[in-house]
């Protein structure tokens, strides 16, 4: 009976690791701690005999960490033209394809890299003059080379990380790399007993190399849901001080401040993630960044801060880049190519990132026929989420009375929602759902309908209760319960619409709608108390805000008369 392909590599794959469980306490798995300007420390011997192999390595494998993906693969291609025979280096280009905590695997990028290096597994293991290295391969040969769905192979590559991680207990890659293999077969789903065992596996490595920053980037990503986020304020506070030249370590600090609702902090890190992403966009003769994560993570925070013309700067000046960010992309596509990244794909982040900086102005601000309101976003490749536009159109339109063109974007949204329902993704298709309740709620309530409308927008919010938390400015845009509450509080109900506003902030602590909301109803109920404490939290929070902003003058008058 001949074996299957599948079984073949499975026991090439299978053999690799049991030899290595009974070698591995014979190798090498340690080697002093180097530093990289800018980027942290890091241990990560390699059988290679070039230095300045090792030195683009260890520069590639911190990248790689920090998720900093073109700019790890660049390294490792360096590494690679400095020892071509150099195994581990394309180990660490074919790891750059690999996003598992977001879902996303470039399976024939990863496996142009490997190929690189032999033309089989086989081939490719030769290549490896340890069975520690072997083992490496081994494991990224289950992502790029093995069969089965992709959940199948994340949770075998998770099972022969974590048999890596036993062999070399001594290896802090061996144990980060299994922690984030942990995350990584969640797809897309926030498993939190998994993501726990991961947090705790970061954690233990940032006791050992405090200045790791895989450690502290695995650990707060582990952590960052309002529930836990308390848990990685320690690595939070860090990782920005730990690699102050990777943008994305000072956002992502900022997960674990938003989880929290610590929007100064929130907005810090986002103008630092700015100042970097910059900087290099500079030094390399790339247009400045406008749009895009961090710049959204920067609009909402000033939301909250009530910093209102800040964030209309940030969205003014993310409309304004896309033209000439878009032009210079078509004229550049070969460096783009390095960016992983093509023309196309790039236009569409761009208008990506205007359509969610726009939704964010038009909720925060309630402003119907404001400059946010009548932005127009070029919709082109999004597919169903371009139901987040419509949803923002008719929400517009709603708020400035114009109800003829909230049936219309209604209408629009239904059926993107419709299509999504045929396309396998549950996810989007539920968000949809969400949308088209929460707007076809407004409209009736807006029609006279008052019932029937609070009825779609509770149908709305306990949908919601059903989704896996999404870190993160509100997914869907209008958080279904602090809308709910606004429009129970409109109609006099102030106990359900307490309720509502306690649970939209459980969702997302100290969210100042919300706050407000909360404020509003607990003034109407006769409970001064009450609302005099939500009311100095707010001025707390609002401790930078616009002058002008007509909230905050309402918190300071609710406390100066009820002192």
């Amino acid at each position: 009976m001949h074996m299957s392909r599948r079984l073949r590599l499975v026991a090439l794959v299978g053999g690799m690791l049991c030899s290595v469980m009974l070698t591995g306490a014979q190798a090498r798995d340690t080697a002093p701690m180097r530093t990289i300007a800018g980027l942290g420390s890091i241990s990560f011997p390699t059988s290679t005999r070039s230095t300045a192999a090792q030195t683009a390595f260890l520069r590639g494998a911190l990248l790689l960490h920090l998720f900093e993906y073109p700019d790890a693969a660049k390294a490792f291609r360096e590494a690679q033209q400095q020892d071509p025979g150099f195994a581990m280096a394309y180990w660490g280009e074919a790891m750059t394809y690999n996003h598992g905590i977001w879902n996303q695997l470039d399976a024939d990028a990863g496996r142009a890299a490997l190929g690189r290096l032999g033309p089989t597994p086989a081939a490719r293991a030769a290549m490896a003059p340890t069975t520690r290295e072997k083992a490496w391969l081994a494991a990224v040969e289950i992502l790029y080379s093995g069969h089965g769905s992709k959940p199948e192979r994340d949770a075998q590559y998770d099972q022969a990380m974590e048999r890596l991680a036993m062999a070399w207990p001594r290896d802090n890659n061996a144990q980060l790399f299994h922690a984030l293999a942990l995350m990584g077969r969640s797809e897309g789903v926030r498993d939190v007993p998994a993501y726990l065992r991961a947090g705790a596996i970061a954690e233990r490595i940032f006791r050992l190399n405090p200045h790791d920053p895989g450690a502290a980037h695995y650990w707060i990503h582990a952590m960052d849901d309002p529930a836990h986020a308390a848990g990685a304020l320690e690595p939070a506070r860090a990782l920005s001080k730990i690699a102050p030249d990777a943008a994305h370590a000072q956002h992502m600090t900022s997960h674990i401040f938003m989880a929290l609702g610590l929007w100064d902090d929130v907005a810090k890190a986002n103008e630092v993630a700015m100042r970097v992403v910059n900087a290099q966009a500079k030094a390399a003769g790339r247009p400045l960044a406008e749009c895009g994560h961090y710049m959204e993570w920067l609009e909402y925070a000033y939301y909250q801060q009530g910093r209102f013309h800040d964030a209309e700067k940030a969205l003014q000046a993310c409309r304004q880049s896309i033209e000439p960010s878009t032009t210079w992309a078509n004229a550049h596509a070969d460096r783009l190519a390095t960016m992983q990244s093509t023309p196309a794909k790039f236009a569409r982040m761009l208008n990506e990132s205007l359509l969610q900086m726009r939704a964010i102005a038009v909720v925060e601000s309630g402003d119907g026929n404001g400059p946010a309101a009548h932005t127009v976003v070029n919709t082109t490749g999004m597919g169903p989420d371009a139901g987040w536009n419509d949803f923002v159109d008719g929400y517009a339109a709603i708020e400035r009375h114009d109800l003829p063109a909230a049936q219309k974007s209604l209408a629009a949204l239904s059926a993107r929602h419709t299509g999504s329902e045929t396309s396998g993704d549950t996810q989007t298709s539920s968000y949809l759902a969400i949308l088209r309740d929460d707007l076809g709620g407004m409209l009736a309530i807006g029609e006279g309908r008052p019932q029937a409308g609070v009825d779609a927008i509770r149908r709305a919010a306990h949908r919601y209760e059903t989704l896996a938390f999404d870190f993160g400015p509100p997914v869907p845009i209008k958080p279904p319960h602090e809308l709910l509450g606004e429009q129970l509080l409109k109609q006099g109900n102030t106990t359900d619409a307490r309720t509502a506003f306690g649970t939209a902030l459980k969702n997302a602590p100290r969210r100042t709608r919300s706050l407000l909301g909360r404020a509003r109803a607990e003034s109407a109920g006769g409970d001064v108390a009450a609302a005099t404490a939500t009311y100095k939290e707010l001025v707390t929070i609002w401790h930078g805000a616009d002058a002008d902003l007509p909230e905050l003058a309402e918190a300071k008058e609710y406390v100066a008369a009820h002192p």
